[in-house]
């Protein structure tokens, strides 16, 4: 049995994650914003199946691997923080583009939107880092099977993100067209954006977790 303080404190720390802009929500975004809801959708389903492949790998163990070997994690974690730091470059560079402003980007096979959903979560240094240090920490042993309760905390956070994801997706046009008009919100929020994104990189580096044992 699941302890209830777990399963919130998972529910707590996904939902402050999926409402922070990353590589998922700048992908999701763009192809929504470029290419329509649809595409969104599509894209989205890649990012949740990209989840899964997370939540597999934790429940069976394989995310261990960095708990024995910490130079891989270290590595992981640099990586993941110098992908958020070009992101963040790119938004607040001179003549960068806000996560709400239309761009122009050529359309997109069903398949290749699914595939760049997939791989783009699967690159993504905060999820990454939720399912190998955080989420453990949430298993209670005493509180049976570690397995089967990575899997139940892991079915929650998966649930949030694509709730809150595919919210984000449908919502993405509307606000697209509510800041097109108004280029000091478009700026503020590409200065909000970037500067979360540099601020989420420096915790990446600073972060002294490390990943937990299945």
């Amino acid at each position: 049995m699941i302890a209830t303080s777990s399963m919130l404190g998972v529910a707590a720390a996904e939902l402050g994650l999926v409402l922070t802009p990353g590589p998922n929500m700048m992908y999701l975004v763009s192809r929504t914003i470029s290419q329509g809801r649809r595409a969104g959708l599509v894209s989205l389903a890649g990012v949740a199946v990209g989840f899964g492949v997370y939540l597999v790998a934790a429940t069976v163990g394989i995310t261990a691997i960095f708990a024995v070997v910490p130079a891989l994690y270290l590595a992981l974690k640099v990586a993941g923080a110098m992908y958020l730091l070009y992101l963040a470059w790119k938004i607040l560079r001179p003549g960068g583009v806000s996560l709400f402003e239309p761009s122009e980007l050529p359309a997109d096979s069903t398949r290749r939107l699914f595939g760049m959903g997939l791989v783009t979560n699967l690159l993504n240094p905060k999820v990454a880092i939720l399912y190998m240090a955080l989420i453990p920490q949430f298993v209670i042993p005493a509180r049976g099977q570690v397995w089967l309760q990575s899997l139940c905390l892991g079915s929650i956070q998966i649930g949030i993100a694509v709730v809150i994801n595919g919210l984000i997706v449908l919502s993405a046009g509307a606000i697209a067209a509510f800041l097109a008009d108004r280029p000091l919100w478009l700026r503020a929020q590409r200065f909000v954006t970037g500067s979360v994104l540099g601020g989420m990189a420096a915790l990446v580096l600073s972060d002294r977790t490390r990943p937990l044992p299945a």
